[in-house]
């Protein structure tokens, strides 16, 4: 099988080869195996190390800077790269709405329009496409640019204590969203298989915030995006970190979600075995392989053994073999080669 084959027969609840992976790490992780396995590029490491990789596309933003400020992203961000010594980050240092303080300054700021947007970059990109991976498009996570637009501490603030500057701020960023996606639906034809509605809801012990501020700010718009998805015949995956079990009901039960990313076991809550029992056959469970203490300071063993672990967890349920968050840079290539011959070699399923 390949590749989009297999992830469209665990999405249709039936039968594949083996099981399926994927793969996310930082750029640099990526450039050292494509030097360390002798790989010319990024598809040559995906089928070195058989790796189910989602293929992205997306419309192509038609300006050459932002509106207001040349230094910034198209939400008007400004960023900074970060370097820590193995690698680097880009993090946000200005953000553009944290001086507002009423919804009519929420109203009059530069917010992108859809129609910046080439939608027909993606139906090039399809039409050059051979089918062989799946095909993945858009992400809708508001809280993330939310946060960046007004600074992480009010924004939580804001929740509690400014609803209607919060509503008014998600308002704009579920309109641009909801119109940018529908575009780029259209402009797929049929082709995309899967897209992100995603909100990071758990931190590493517990909740980030509460069930009824989830069902006030995010669910609803979380619902409606889902159900644009599926008129499309895209499959919706969700992504939150952390010890988010609390909210699980309400996304798969209302949202619809069918896959749930990445699956951070160590944190309270998110015991594999737990959401088999309760999730099992409703969603497929994509992530897993710990990448903050197996993959990166375990050895080869410990992330075979973990692999095995895994294999016999999820026997009864639908799984993806893939790192629960992007690998990192201390992370031995060796753990990183062995999570996905042993996954290749062990996941071998009966037809």
């Amino acid at each position: 099988m390949s590749p989009r084959e297999r992830w469209l027969a665990l999405l249709a609840d039936q039968s594949a080869d083996r099981i399926p992976t994927d793969y996310q790490a930082t750029e640099e992780v990526t450039a050292r195996l494509q030097l360390e396995l002798d790989c010319a590029d990024a598809d040559a490491l995906w089928r070195k190390l058989h790796i189910d990789k989602r293929k992205y596309v997306e419309a192509k933003w038609k300006l050459a800077r932002h509106p207001t400020d040349p230094e910034a992203d198209m939400w008007g961000v400004r960023f900074q790269t970060i370097h820590y010594g193995t690698g680097s980050y880009r993090e946000p240092v200005r953000h553009p709405l944290a001086q507002v303080q009423t919804v009519a300054d929420v109203h009059a700021y530069c917010w992108p329009d859809p129609d910046d947007f080439d939608y027909e970059e993606i139906a090039r990109r399809l039409d050059e496409d051979d089918g062989y991976y799946p095909i993945h498009s858009c992400c809708y996570e508001p809280f993330l640019l939310y946060c960046n637009l007004r600074g992480r501490m009010l924004s939580y603030e804001d929740l509690a204590i400014r609803p209607l500057l919060a509503e008014t701020i998600l308002g704009h960023l579920f309109d641009f969203h909801y119109e940018h996606h529908r575009r780029c639906f259209i402009a797929g034809e049929g082709r995309i298989d899967t897209t992100w509605v995603a909100e990071d809801l758990g931190s590493q012990t517990g909740p980030l915030i509460s069930l009824e501020m989830y069902r006030r700010f995010f669910l609803p718009n979380q619902i409606k995006m889902a159900e644009l998805a599926r008129s499309f015949g895209i499959h919706v995956m969700y992504h939150t970190d952390g010890a988010a079990r609390l909210f699980l009901p309400d996304l798969v039960d209302r949202v619809g979600i069918e896959v749930l990313n990445p699956i951070q076991w160590r944190c309270p809550g998110m015991e594999r075995e737990g959401l088999v029992a309760d999730f099992g056959d409703r969603l497929i469970f994509h992530g897993s392989i710990d990448n903050q203490q197996t993959l990166p300071f375990g050895t080869v063993d410990d992330v075979v053994a973990e692999v095995r672990e895994s294999i016999a967890i999820y026997q009864n349920a639908r799984w993806i073999c893939n790192p629960c968050h992007n690998i990192q840079p201390m992370t031995p290539t060796e753990n990183i080669v062995a999570m996905y011959e042993s996954i290749h070699e062990l996941g071998k399923l009966s037809p």
